[in-house]
């Protein structure tokens, strides 16, 4: 193996560099692992001098189970003991206390002081990070908490690690709600300045759920400690925004639920104005509190303070209480905004009552995780909405083109009932005046042109038949309308098709219940199942099946006819009764035409349903009647009237 004199020098510097690179976390894993002190010592003191107590001092025992931070009567400071172990472990150690409640911190260390900080305004959750010398021997670490509220002390107890690491522990512990807090309040601002472009029928439920956005998520910045350790010079601007920001929440909170409850509970709606009225003159006190200093905090805390609570309190179950009642309408929307309700009311109710059943030494955030799981259901609402739409608007346009192709239909059929009265109104005239003159010419004719004259009668009579049948394509008329019984109808047309399935080698099969009644015209009915009938044979080739069925459903007659033919395309299947469309080589779609105007006719709608390669479905419905009671003869009732 090579000594180091012999390597290169440039792979030398190279060695070198990788392992400066490198020597942080070396060291830092030769370095000592965390250490967490869960028990210290306090001293309640009665003034807020800078001399550590005396060796005489009695201490309490305090724990995180037990952390002691109610102050008794007259008491505005707490000292706090720790015994440290010895730090040489650590290449740069520091002590980490992530939450504790007071204003003005002073640490010392042997009669020195080590760390202050000093607060001027009332937010008293707080949180301290500092280095420490490294020392071989254990060391007592001395903290006096000044308060200017009604508890002081520890919370979490204290970490041991390097300086470094705590550090940024201390940023990242309270980042999440920073970031997510930042996240919601700029989507509420978002909201806000995009409600200028909603209807005015829908700008107030959106303006209350833009301002419950952007309270909650400025809520949740501002009651992390963060903001008012690094800008300490506007402590006081942020707890005011924190109160004026409760006082807009929870009647915007109020106004939002009843309007998507729709105002059904008078009494919510009762009590969302008088909590309005109330937190108005909340706001009208902290102008006020803002205005003349500290000499009304007494009045003002217990305004905005107790009695606010105790209407959030009553707000939040009453909250749950609707919202157990809303979820059984059945409706999915109702029952997942609901539950986003519900949890956001549980879970504040929760936080609530362990924060006063605590003594006020609870610190809240179960209502963080209620607000995600409201912002949640919004969400899941607002994508259920927005598939809905969607789905409603394809939906339309299918409709719209179906409408389209329905009046293209109609405008073609109208050209053409107005060229058939036309042609029929103007040609047969002329024909029958020439046909009636050779019928004239034919009596005073030799008897051997006769049949010439025969043979153009007979062309002229074909003539008037085709424009009778041009006719008919375009105005279909009823020379009697009956009550006709599916049933036996259907019977007529499986006798008349039957030679013509075993002709095709398919089965045609037929099923009817019985007492299907409607009123209609049999030879014209004959004539568009037939026209299908025979349009299914040509789909189907050789070996295929048809099923013909027919059953009520509510007040209607229903007819399927099935095949398992080719099918058709959706576009295809849209233009289907158009003048002149047809799938076939040689066809019209005159034939079919036909059919869509005889069923019209008889107040009956066709509908069809084709799958390329697997067949077609044509629904049939004619409105159904009832069987009329057949009256008796004259006879018997003038027998009757006698009696």
């Amino acid at each position: 193996m090579k000594s180091v004199q012999e390597l290169p020098a440039f792979r030398l510097f190279l060695l070198l560099l990788v392992l400066f690179a490198f020597l942080p976390e070396i060291v830092s894993a030769a370095a000592k692992s965390s250490l967490t002190l869960q028990r210290w010592q306090i001293h309640y003191a009665s003034n807020s001098g800078s001399s550590i107590p005396s060796p005489e001092t009695v201490w309490l025992d305090a724990s995180v189970s037990d952390p002691k931070t109610a102050l008794p009567e007259g008491i505005s400071s707490v000292w706090v003991r720790i015994v440290l172990p010895p730090t040489e472990g650590w290449v740069h150690p520091g002590l980490l206390a992530d939450r504790l409640y007071g204003h003005n911190l002073y640490v010392y260390n042997e009669g020195q002081l080590l760390y202050q900080s000093i607060r001027e305004f009332a937010f008293d959750l707080n949180k301290l990070v500092l280095p420490l010398a490294r020392s071989s021997e254990p060391t007592e670490l001395y903290i006096r908490i000044d308060t200017a509220g009604e508890r002081a002390g520890m919370l979490s107890g204290f970490k041991l690690d390097e300086f470094n690491v705590l550090s940024d522990e201390f940023i990242v512990h309270d980042l999440p709600d920073v970031l997510l807090g930042t996240g919601i309040a700029f989507l509420g601002l978002i909201m806000l300045l995009c409600s200028g472009y909603l209807h005015r029928r829908q700008r107030s439920t959106w303006i209350s759920l833009s301002l419950i956005a952007l309270a909650t998520g400025l809520l949740m910045i501002l009651y992390s400690p963060l903001p008012y350790i690094y800008f300490k010079a506007y402590g006081n601007g942020l707890l005011l925004l924190f109160d004026a920001l409760m006082f807009v929440l929870f009647p915007s909170l109020n106004y939002y639920i009843n309007q998507m409850f729709e105002g059904q509970y008078r009494f919510f709606a009762k009590f969302a104005r008088l909590q309005a009225a109330y937190s108005l003159f909340c706001l009208l006190a902290l102008i006020l509190y803002a205005i003349v200093g500290e000499r009304y905090f007494e009045p003002y805390h217990l305004i905005s303070n107790l009695i606010w609570g105790v209407l959030i309190l009553i707000q939040l179950l009453v909250i749950i209480v609707l919202s157990i009642v809303h979820a059984r309408r059945g409706n999915r929307n109702a029952l997942i905004l609901s539950i986003g309700f519900f949890l956001l009311a549980l879970l504040g109710v929760t936080d609530m009552t362990r924060y006063y059943l605590s003594d006020k030494t609870y610190v809240l955030f179960l209502w963080k995780f209620g607000v995600i799981a409201l912002i949640v259901a919004l969400v899941v609402i607002l994508a259920r909405r927005i598939s809905s739409d969607y789905a409603t608007l394809v939906n339309y346009s299918k409709e719209l083109e179906l409408y389209n192709h329905r009046l293209e239909r109609t405008e073609k059929l109208k050209i053409i009932s107005d060229l058939a009265a036309s042609v029929a109104h103007e040609v047969r005239n002329p024909l029958q005046v020439t046909r009636g003159f050779l019928q004239l010419l034919a009596g005073k004719s030799e008897e051997k042109n006769k049949p010439y004259f025969d043979l153009a009668t007979n062309e002229l009579d074909r003539a008037s038949a085709i424009i009778t049948d041009f006719l008919t394509f375009a105005k279909p008329e009823m020379d009697t309308i009956v009550i006709l019984d599916l049933a036996e109808e259907l019977k007529k047309i499986e006798a008349m098709m039957s030679p013509l399935a075993a002709m095709h080698g398919t089965v045609l099969a037929f099923s009817s219940e019985s007492d299907l009644l409607f009123e209609g015209n049999s030879s014209k009915l004959k004539q568009a199942f037939i026209n299908m009938i025979k349009n299914s044979f040509e789909a189907t080739g050789m070996n295929g099946r048809i099923d013909v069925s027919a059953f009520r459903e509510k007040d209607e007659i229903v007819v399927r006819i099935q095949d398992d033919g080719e099918g058709m395309e959706e576009d295809q299947v849209a233009k289907l009764g158009t003048p002149f469309f047809s799938t076939k080589a040689k066809g019209t779609g005159l034939g079919l035409m036909v059919t869509f105007r005889i069923i019209e006719v008889m107040k009956g709608t066709i509908a069809f349903h084709s799958v390329k390669s697997q067949g077609t479905e044509v629904t049939i419905r004619f409105p159904l009647v009832a069987r009329r009671a057949e009256q008796a003869p004259p006879e018997e009732e003038d027998g009757n009237r006698q009696a």
